[in-house]
Formats: structure tokens, C-alpha cells, sequence
């Protein structure tokens, strides 16, 4: 393993989480959206997004390769999709609004604003304890360049 490698790892976790939290803010920002989109003269809501992480090693071969010297190991986390929640939109009564069916029911977005807010700590949290192990990274390198003074 590379002393920058660290840093790469690092890297990648903190974009995939400023990625999550982007997704966050988005889905909190359209809690309330119910044009999302149009569908055969239909108003659809938004639809709850999420982010799917997976590990950038690509399994035993590439680990075990990398560590007998032949190629360097692939680490750190990538975004493989940023999926759709399939939870059912909400109906909610209100006769007045203008998206209201026939029968008066309003559907509002599968945003539940508590699991947003549950999340971003998640992400945030998440954020955090990367940016302490870059900091730890860099202070390790800092003080194996002093030895050699």
C-alpha cells in the first residue's frame, strides 16, 4: 500500500457522502412537489431518491494480486446508482388543491422528513469521521518526513 493511497480512499468516501447529502437536500427541498413530472395529462409527484454505494475492490483476485505486488488494489467507495424509493406516494385528502383526482385525494411525495433528517446526521457524521482519517493520514506523513531530519 501506497502512503497516498490513504488519501485516495479518503477522497472517495468524502465525495460519495457530499453526493448523499446533495441527494438529501434534494429530496427534503421536494417533500412537498406534486408536479414532478406529467404522465397521460397526470401530475406524478417526486419520488424519494437514494444513493447506492459499493466498494471499488473487485474482489479476492484484485486483493489478492495487489498484495503479492502485480497490480494495485483498487479501494474506496464508488456510487453505483442513485435509485428511486418504491414506497407508495401518500394520499391525502384536499378537494381544493389543484392536483386533486376525481374523488378529491391528493398524492404527495414518499419523502418522509424524519428518514431525511436521520440520514443527512448519517451522511454528515459519515463526512466527518473521513475528513479525521485524512487529517490522522496527514499527520502521519508529516511526522515520518521529521524522522529523516
Amino acid at each position: 500500500m501506497k502512503i497516498s493511497d490513504s488519501f485516495n480512499i479518503s477522497s472517495s468516501a468524502l465525495t460519495a457522502q457530499r453526493l448523499r447529502m446533495d441527494v438529501i437536500s434534494s429530496n427534503i427541498a421536494n417533500a412537498r412537489t406534486t408536479r414532478a413530472s406529467m404522465e397521460n395529462g397526470q401530475a406524478v409527484p417526486y419520488r424519494r431518491k437514494t444513493v447506492v454505494m459499493a466498494p471499488n475492490s473487485v474482489g479476492f483476485g484484485s486483493t489478492l494480486d495487489a498484495v503479492m505486488g502485480q497490480k494495485p488494489a483498487t479501494q474506496g467507495v464508488k456510487i453505483t446508482q442513485i435509485a428511486e424509493d418504491p414506497t407508495p406516494f401518500k394520499p391525502v385528502y384536499d378537494p381544493t388543491h389543484p392536483d386533486a383526482d376525481g374523488e378529491g385525494y391528493v398524492y404527495m411525495p414518499n419523502v418522509d422528513l424524519m428518514k431525511e433528517m436521520v440520514d443527512m446526521i448519517s451522511a454528515t457524521r459519515s463526512y466527518e469521521a473521513n475528513i479525521t482519517a485524512l487529517n490522522a493520514s496527514k499527520a502521519m506523513i508529516s511526522k515520518a518526513l521529521q524522522i529523516g531530519k
